[in-house]
């Protein structure tokens, strides 16, 4: 069944208009979703597959003053406190700091451990170098979200 062009222009306002009233609400709740997941992963041993680079980054970063348990305690909940805050609209522009903080740290081994992000330099990535470089989506939600601090709005024409 062909829909007419009429037809299809009332469909395509009305879900562009019920993306635009959600949008952000979903992107806020499903980033807070990987926040929360991720960083409970993290209070458990050798549940998080980040669990390794991310302990040897930030061993780097602090010359070794930290214990891998405290460091996996530290991130896990950094990471849970972002999303508690995402998910509950608790000190946003807080939350969205230590949400860029956080991303900041998770690019760090593109270049401390190059060789462990990359299979073949810069084409093909390894898992952890996958898991590093989806954070892109994040940042950009985080910048999306963050436009909204103020009362900025997702609006339509």
């Amino acid at each position: 069944m062909k829909l007419r062009g009429n037809t299809f222009n009332r469909i395509d306002i009305a879900v562009t208009n019920w993306m635009a009233k959600n949008g952000l609400i979903l992107l806020r709740v499903s980033i807070a979703i990987i926040f929360l997941w991720f960083g409970i992963l993290k209070y458990f041993d050798g549940y998080s597959p980040a669990e390794g680079i991310a302990v040897r980054t930030i061993d780097t970063l602090t010359f070794g003053l930290l214990t891998d348990k405290i460091i996996l305690y530290i991130l896990a909940t950094w990471e849970v406190a972002i999303g508690i805050g995402l998910m509950f609209k608790l000190f946003m522009r807080e939350t969205l700091l230590l949400l860029y903080l956080q991303m900041i740290g998770t690019f760090t081994p593109i270049l401390l451990f190059p060789d462990e992000v990359f299979h073949i330099f810069p084409l093909s990535l390894t898992l952890e170098g996958q898991y590093i470089v989806k954070n892109i989506v994040i940042v950009s939600a985080g910048i999306v979200i963050g436009a909204t601090v103020r009362g900025g709005k997702l609006t339509t024409k």
